[in-house]
């Protein structure tokens, strides 16, 4: 293979793995995620080897500390693996691929959370309403209502969500 081929594939390589980072960059922003995270697994989802953090400093021009704090939001959604590779002192990390179980976990860990306390920040939100006038309160009320359906809907739909991604 000549000089010149080797670039070309370098480039083709180099333009694959940008376009992969950018996905996930924006598929992480989507779920409120920083870009450090989306870099970091965008880099991973597309590297036949397990990198180490120091590895994913240098290919991605981030700081220890972005990558350190990246790949612990990763391991907490379990989109990434920590790997031993003998030989090397360092952990190294691989994507976790299954789409459906990323998902699932994102569902139970993330998204469940919020909705448990959703009652409470609603009942605070109906007692501010005592102060204000009759008109005000029921378009208030009528807000309130549709936030109470919301949350029931998501506390009904989104465990059964979460449990028929893992199958």
């Amino acid at each position: 293979m000549n000089v010149e081929t080797q670039i070309d594939e370098f480039k083709n390589t180099d333009q694959l793995i940008t376009e992969s980072i950018d996905f996930f960059v924006r598929m992480m922003s989507i779920m409120g995620l920083p870009r450090s995270v989306g870099e970091i697994y965008g880099l991973l989802y597309f590297s036949p080897d397990a990198l180490s953090m120091e590895e994913i400093c240098t290919k991605l021009g981030i700081s220890i500390g972005s990558a350190s704090q990246g790949l612990r939001t990763l391991r907490n959604l379990k989109a990434v693996k920590s790997l031993y590779v003998p030989g090397k002192r360092k952990d190294h990390f691989l994507a976790e691929t299954e789409f459906r179980r990323l998902f699932s976990n994102f569902i139970k860990d993330e998204i469940l959370p919020h909705l448990e306390s959703a009652s409470q920040r609603i009942r605070s939100i109906e007692e501010k309403t005592s102060k204000c006038t009759d008109d005000e309160k029921k378009f208030y009320e009528i807000r309130i209502e549709k936030l109470k359906r919301l949350t029931k809907a998501g506390k009904r739909l989104l465990p059964a969500l979460a449990g028929l991604l893992k199958l």
